[in-house]
């Protein structure tokens, strides 16, 4: 078994961590939180890989004669992107409805926002 993914997770993860601390507008924040988001993606089909695996469809093989990766993990993953991408597209209307409102994206500027 090889950690090389879940190291991969983690470092992606870091590096949108990372860019969002030191973000300086609004939509580099939410393109980071995205990246973030990328490494569950590489987290969750580390999880249910299998060396040799096959696809999981049994049209053309018997049942248990070859492994076969999961495909609840597979599904997760796809459920992911799609949320990631719903996600990432609300926090990007949000900060247009912040631009037309305020006139800037750059948090600094945001004065209005401060108790």
């Amino acid at each position: 078994m090889s950690v090389l993914p879940y190291f991969t997770a983690g470092w992606i993860f870091l590096v949108g961590c990372y860019g969002l601390a030191t973000s300086r507008h609004l939509v580099h924040a939410v393109g980071c939180l995205s990246v973030c988001q990328c490494a569950t993606y590489v987290l969750l089909l580390a999880v249910g890989y299998r060396r040799g695996g096959t696809a999981p469809v049994f049209s053309d093989i018997r049942p248990g004669s070859r492994p076969v990766v999961d495909p609840v993990v597979q599904a997760l993953t796809l459920t992911d992107v799609v949320v990631g991408a719903t996600v990432t597209a609300l926090l990007l209307a949000l900060v247009v409805q912040v631009a037309k409102r305020h006139g800037t994206v750059v948090p600094d500027e945001l004065t209005e926002l401060r108790g």
